[in-house]
């Protein structure tokens, strides 16, 4: 039998998520190249709901079919990750609007932030019409948010 891929824990409203940063994350100098900080947030992000029991799959197959796309991100990079550098995503829904779901992200080394994101994600039918999140899942994320 094999463990199950790791999802992070929760620290209060922030669930974290290691990562560390290999060969093919980084640029010819050993530095993490702009765009893989969008992929580690991006597994914070699934990796928060996956660890509450929804899973995207899920979402796709449930009564009312739903998916999230990014309507928004905006970025501040902050200090360089390097090569073997191990590092937290921390990740906080904070509100649901309408059919938005507003984030807060980081990605950590030793406590200090290295990328900050701040995302607005979009629940959608599977046409791409916007939509509101289904009851069960605003059930689910509401312990964690700031306001719902």
């Amino acid at each position: 039998m094999t463990d199950p891929p790791a999802m992070g824990r929760f620290d209060g409203r922030a669930h974290l998520l290691p990562v560390r940063v290999y060969y093919e994350d980084t640029d010819f100098t050993g530095v993490v190249y702009h765009a893989n900080y969008v992929r580690y947030f991006e597994r914070g992000r699934s990796d928060f709901l996956r660890a509450l029991g929804i899973g995207h799959a899920q979402l796709l197959e449930g009564e009312a079919p739903m998916a999230f796309v990014i309507a928004e991100m905006r970025l501040q990079f902050v200090k360089p990750a390097r090569i073997d550098d191990a590092m937290v995503v921390r990740t906080t829904y904070d509100a649901v609007k309408g059919p938005r779901l507003m984030i807060s992200q980081a990605v950590e080394r030793d406590g200090e932030a290295l990328c900050r994101a701040e995302v607005t994600a979009v629940c959608i039918h599977l046409d791409g019409r916007p939509r509101r999140p289904t009851k069960a899942l605003v059930e689910a994320v509401a312990p964690w948010l700031a306001s719902v």
